[in-house]
């Protein structure tokens, strides 16, 4: 039988010092029907726009060329053909990493002038073995690409990265020729070993931190790393709404009682429900840390438990405009923001009784009804970040 794991992706960036937009680029997508995802990293050269801008096509086409099982051979020169080249350094304006990976684990690995790939297993480094593919069209000639393909297992680690992190620190203090290869994989190995399940986007952030702090915290280049995690869904259930039917209470009530994994709940009259229905009193708290929602409740079993459609719809907000570099609050909706992407498989039990109250036209046209919101934020989790959805209602 087939060791199935959930695929995590995180990423983590900083901008070259001064700019608002970064060099670097990162896409990734699950192609549902083949069980596959695709990850793909570029570096523009340079910095700014203009270095997002030839990142971006250069990740675009890598990721819709690896989608149409397209040859590595082809992919490159299709690639390094449409990019423009520098005239004075007779180099391509921006470098990429694909990653492509089969729901059986079959793993394969593109690298073309990115820093090494670093792959980790039980803990320690994995090295595949990789092959040098060279390039034959005249244009490209004697250039060549990094491949492997290895089949990955439960707990397997993928990180790439950006030069931006092997050459933070260059010219100053400790690392005057730069972090390096070798000392990244260190900390990486280091990391691990001291926390063996952090997240994806954890271990990303961490080192990507290390090397904001090599360079003074005055990054000297975009540096950006991407980590895919294999391993055991964390699951979540978000239930919001009471049920069409009153005589329904207690099957909500079953089902948020028997989830295996983290449970929100968003409304006061569900948070009755389940209160009622399990004998479980609900703790009101006065903890206004965002002005804009009523403060949040407590029930023994329940990770969080927040007012409804207000907070469902800053967290659908908050979810649209989320990108790598956003700092989450305190707020209710901040903290379902949190566990969510700290979540695999999201788990939503919609009721569908009208609230009355949500009906009134003299309330905010942003107010939408309860399905609408929880029907946007799936479609967010899915498209945006790539997690396992399902929806039902009640």
């Amino acid at each position: 039988m087939t060791d199935r794991f959930y695929i995590e992706v995180g990423s983590a960036q900083r901008n070259h010092v001064g700019e608002r937009i970064c060099g670097d680029t990162f896409l990734s997508e699950k192609i549902k029907e083949e069980g596959r995802t695709v990850i793909v990293l570029s570096d523009g050269m340079g910095h700014g726009v203009k270095a997002n801008l030839l990142a971006t096509l250069t990740a675009t086409m890598a990721l819709n060329f690896t989608k149409e099982h397209k040859d590595a051979h082809k992919i490159a020169e299709i690639i390094m053909n449409t990019l423009p080249v520098c005239s004075e350094r007779k180099i391509s304006y921006a470098t990429f990493t694909i990653v492509d990976i089969e729901e059986d684990g079959q793993t394969t690995i593109l690298n073309y002038d990115n820093p090494e790939t670093i792959i980790m297993r039980d803990k320690e480094h994995f090295y595949p073995e990789w092959q040098n593919i060279t390039l034959e069209d005249q244009q490209h000639k004697d250039k060549e690409i990094r491949a492997c393909t290895f089949k990955a297992r439960k707990e397997d680690r993928i990180l790439l990265m950006s030069d931006g992190i092997t050459q933070s620190g260059l010219g100053r203090g400790k690392y005057l020729l730069g972090w390096g290869q070798e000392n990244v994989e260190q900390a990486v190995y280091d990391q691990i070993n001291e926390q063996p399940d952090i997240s994806a986007v954890k271990l990303a952030s961490v080192i990507t931190n290390r090397a904001h702090a090599n360079d003074g915290y005055q990054a000297k280049d975009d540096s950006s790393v991407v980590v895919v995690y294999c391993r055991e869904p964390r699951r979540l259930l978000l239930s919001s709404g009471p049920p069409f039917e009153k005589k329904k209470d207690t099957e909500l009530a079953r089902v948020v009682e028997k989830f295996n994994g983290k449970k929100i709940i968003c409304g006061g009259t569900t948070a009755d429900i389940v209160s009622r229905e399990l004998s479980i009193p609900i703790e009101d708290t006065l903890e206004f840390d965002d002005p804009d929602l009523p403060p949040i409740s407590y029930m023994e079993g329940i990770d969080l438990v927040t007012e409804g459609i207000l907070t469902l719809s800053k967290t659908a907000g908050i979810l649209e405009n989320y990108t790598p570099r956003t700092e989450l609050g305190k707020g209710p909706a901040d903290k379902i923001v949190r566990e969510i992407l700290e979540s695999d498989e999201i788990h939503m039990l919609a009721g569908t009784a009208i609230n009355v109250a949500h009906q009134d036209p003299n309330l905010p046209v942003e107010l939408e009804i309860r399905r609408s919101v929880i029907k946007k934020i799936a479609r967010i989790l899915e498209e945006k970040f790539l997690k396992e959805v399902s929806l039902r209602y009640i």
